[in-house]
């Protein structure tokens, strides 16, 4: 009887042994995850096949320029141009050449109404020079008779000479809900500027309604310094009405330029390609994605 009852025992142990190590074995697909094809992937560039998969639901504007100013997303065109050609050798195909020039759309984008636009990127290509004297506004989404528009994609060309071709920076600003629009917040990458403007430059701005985090990028890297420009009567405000400028400030523009004496800015001089806008705030991977999909043309 003693016999049996420890015969039992040890079979009972070893079962209970055996249930736990099958219990301990890993599991390579704990979350039952599909498998993957490397074949689906091949072509691809961080997942990408090209710069337009990149959340093509938010992207609420476009500009391309292949021989077209216009916007693609609502096929909009300039009602302004200065100075504006389309030449050969852009990240993808042609691109915008200006000439002491800009493309001005006095027009009131959908995408861009105070209820439509509170998180957003912009990423855009650029090839120019710096000036030692005048700044260059990339990118504007303009208030007609108001200096500062609601988003200003600045650079700033006037910090080193002509002769060097090595540093770039970048210090864009936005309009805040304080002070009626007339308050900004801005970023700038005065540590993080080195470059080579000799070949196509991507720049980028993100910014989060839902924290106030603002962000430049150069290159596919995060090279602002201030990003946190706060929450509450800090964060961006789309004022209306507001129009759209690739290559300058609103003061080279009459009869809508503002009254004032303030000259910083000059129209463009230098190349553009692949403007993007988006209605979203876009994490470090899809910058890069972005830039990754520039370099290789796609």
């Amino acid at each position: 009887m003693k016999f049996a009852k420890s015969y039992i025992n040890r079979i009972a142990v070893t079962a209970i042994v055996a249930i736990a190590f099958i219990s301990c074995k890993k599991d390579g697909n704990p979350n039952n995850l599909p498998d993957v094809n490397p074949a689906d992937y091949d072509g691809k560039i961080d997942g990408y096949t090209k710069s337009e998969d990149v959340f093509p639901e938010s992207q609420v504007a476009y500009w391309g320029f292949e021989n077209t100013p216009n916007e693609i997303v609502t096929g909009t065109a300039p009602t302004r141009t200065l100075n504006s050609t389309f030449v050969d050798g852009g990240v993808r195909g042609k691109a915008l050449n200006l000439a002491a020039g800009f493309l001005y759309f006095n027009t009131q984008f959908p995408a861009f109404k105070t209820d439509a636009l509170k998180s957003w990127t912009i990423s855009a290509w650029v090839k120019l020079a710096n000036n030692g004297s005048k700044r260059t506004m990339l990118f504007q989404n303009a208030r007609p008779g108001q200096f500062n528009g609601n988003i200003n994609f600045a650079l700033n060309t006037n910090a080193f000479n002509a002769g060097n071709d090595s540093m770039l920076t970048i210090n864009p600003t936005f309009l805040t809900q304080n002070a009626g629009g007339l308050s900004t917040q801005d970023n700038l990458n005065n540590v993080l500027n080195k470059t080579n403007l000799k070949q196509w430059v991507h720049v980028a701005l993100t910014y989060d309604y839902n924290t106030g985090t603002f962000n430049n990028y150069m290159n596919g890297v995060k090279v602002g310094n201030f990003p946190n420009r706060g929450v509450g009567n800090n964060l961006f405000k789309a004022w209306e009405p507001n129009t759209i400028i690739i290559g300058s400030n609103i003061n080279n523009i009459p009869p809508d330029a503002p009254p004032t004496a303030d000259v910083a800015f000059a129209p463009m001089t230098g190349q553009v390609d692949e403007i993007r806008v988006y209605n979203k705030f876009l994490g470090d991977a899809f910058i890069k994605a972005l830039y990754n999909l520039g370099k290789a043309g796609k």
